[in-house]
């Protein structure tokens, strides 16, 4: 079996540092807010040029505390594609605000910008002042930011990336954390850099953003410890996390540069077979932490049976993600872009994401490949 993220080779390469750091934290009993914290915010600051970093408890907490810093009030909208995971969505209707869900490209998987005034025009037809826009960097690399902020700027919109799967990639060679306005990421396992656990992290140059944000995560708290400026929750970090993130973000450089060698020996086998599937498309400004590397199977392809006939050979696969998010129940009455998101559709029944990691070998990748091949054309 062909692990589609290896986290157990990972985990032996810097297992004693681990233990180490795990060690120490127990040593002081600091478990929530701990000095490591502290030290993973101030280097996550220095890997993403970012001014100001805040750890969480989660990446989606990490949107929540984000659109409360950038003061987003109830019943106001924000833009975003309705071909991502549902966390991109539900953080606007936990503040009484607005989703107003917009297509995607088809090349890049990101944020159409040729549609962000179709969903701008439906939002204010429905009643919606639109506040900002909330690109998400699926499946690895950032959106086009430049297009993104040069939109927003014409009409008066802040923007949030949601970099989830995109932290670790680059636009214009700049480093997602420091693109835009405020920046959100997740550091749940399965991430490009991942914890054992829950936790996400904010990154801004705006000292007010990461004022509020910083007092919401520790439930809306002043300068004294019980004394309270504002509502705020519960998100904090725990310090095992932020310990654990401290080892992995050592070694982050090189496995990116891992995930990069493992994508080019995807594309490299997958275009010597002909076969009629779209491979992932990189935007010429961008770079890519490969959160997935995601295929296009064409229509006569059964995507069900092309799963269940890879895992035969052990090869896992997933399909990120089967239904748009203006289709599932808690979000079917939320604005839409008038051209009802063709390629959002489309991709939702086509797409299928192939094992990803730093440690997969080229013999591996061939291997897929084959099988893929061979799947296909007896499909």
């Amino acid at each position: 079996m062909i692990p589609f993220i290896d986290l157990k080779t990972q985990q032996k390469k810097i297992r004693s540092k681990i233990d180490e750091r795990i060690k120490n934290v127990l040593d002081h009993g600091q478990y929530i807010l701990g000095p490591e914290v502290k030290e993973l915010e101030k280097q996550l600051g220095v890997f993403s040029n970012s001014k100001y970093v805040l750890c969480c408890s989660s990446g989606t907490d990490a949107l929540l505390l984000a659109l409360i810093g950038l003061k987003l009030k109830q019943g106001e909208g924000v833009i975003v594609p309705a071909f991502t995971f549902a966390s991109s969505a539900e953080v606007m209707p936990l503040l009484g605000a607005i989703p107003v869900f917009v297509d995607v490209d088809p090349n890049t998987f990101n944020i159409d910008c040729d549609n962000l005034i179709d969903a701008l025009n439906t939002a204010t037809q429905s009643g919606v002042k639109v506040k900002g826009i909330m690109p998400v960097g699926l499946f690895g690399q950032p959106s086009d930011m430049d297009k993104v902020k040069k939109f927003a700027e014409n009409h008066g919109l802040w923007v949030l990336d949601d970099a989830a799967q995109s932290f670790g990639s680059t636009f214009n060679g700049k480093s997602v954390g420091s693109l835009c306005e405020v920046t959100a990421t997740s550091f749940f396992p399965a991430k490009p850099l991942g914890c054992y656990g829950d936790g996400g992290a904010l990154f801004t140059n705006n000292h007010e953003i990461y004022e509020i944000a910083n007092s919401c995560h520790v439930h809306g708290m002043g300068k004294k410890r019980y004394e309270y400026e504002r509502i705020g929750m519960n998100a904090r970090m725990s310090t095992i996390q932020a310990a654990i993130l401290l080892e992995k973000l050592a070694i982050f450089p090189s496995e990116l540069k891992q995930r990069q060698t493992v994508a080019n020996y995807y594309n490299l086998h997958l275009k010597k077979l002909e076969l009629d599937i779209q491979l992932p498309t990189l935007h010429a400004e961008a770079t890519s932490s490969w959160a997935q590397y995601t295929i296009v199977l064409p229509k006569t392809i059964n995507r069900d049976k092309l799963q269940k006939d890879l895992s035969s050979q052990g090869i896992p696969t997933a399909v990120y993600y089967p239904i748009p998010l203006n289709e599932h129940e808690p979000y079917k009455n939320y604005p839409v872009a008038n051209n009802e998101l063709p390629i959002t559709k489309l991709l939702s029944k086509s797409v299928i994401s192939l094992p990803m990691h730093p440690y997969l070998s080229e013999d591996d990748i061939i291997f897929i490949t084959k099988n893929i091949n061979e799947m296909i054309i007896n499909n």
